[in-house]
This record gives structure tokens, sequence and C-alpha cells, in this order.
């Protein structure tokens, strides 16, 4: 099962996420003017602190981003993979253990 057909297990071919998809990619929009501005900070040569009080914000952001795809995934793809049985909800934990392990050591 690839991760590009996240709910392959049940015929379906679209990501958990996509009823948000437009709130994701507003708040991904948002943290992009994050990101630029803490290169305008940088380059300006803005105090110290608030430029690592403003990457602490750029971080919150994207975890939150993180945990709303995290949460997603699980309440469709896997769950979904789960009630079909077989070796399908096994891989979707699987791939879910692996991603939080990703995101906790970042």
């Amino acid at each position: 099962m690839t991760s590009d057909a996240c709910c392959a297990a049940t015929g379906e071919h679209h990501h958990g996420y996509i009823s948000d998809k437009s709130r994701y990619l507003a708040r991904l929009k948002r943290i992009e003017g994050q990101a630029r501005g803490l290169h305008r900070m940088v380059d300006e040569e803005k105090y110290c602190i608030d430029i690592l009080t403003q990457i602490s914000a750029l971080k919150s952001a994207l975890d939150s981003v993180a945990m709303g795809l995290l949460d997603d995934h699980l309440q469709h793809c896997v769950l979904d993979a789960a009630r079909s049985g077989g070796d399908a909800g096994e891989e979707k934990l699987k791939e879910a253990s692996a991603a939080i392990a990703r995101l906790v050591r970042s």
C-alpha cells in the first residue's frame, strides 16, 4: 500500500485532510509569510530574542499543522485500513508510528 493512496484499502483514493484542504492551505500560506518575516528580521539585523520568539511561533504553527494532519490520518486512513482487516491496518499503524517518531525527534 502506498502513501499516495491513503485510503486505498477501502477503494477510496483521497487523503483524510481533503475536507479541510483549504484550511490547511490558508494556514501554510500564513506560515510562509512568517518564514519570510524571519528572513527579513535577520536581514534587518533585528534583536536576537525577537527573532527567536518568531522562530518559536513558526515552529508552533508547523506543529499545529502536523498534529492536524496526523489526526486526520488516524481518523480516516488508519481507521479505514483497520476496519478493512488484513495487513492494511497493521501497515497504516506502523506508518503512523513512524511519522509520530519523526515529529517527536524534530
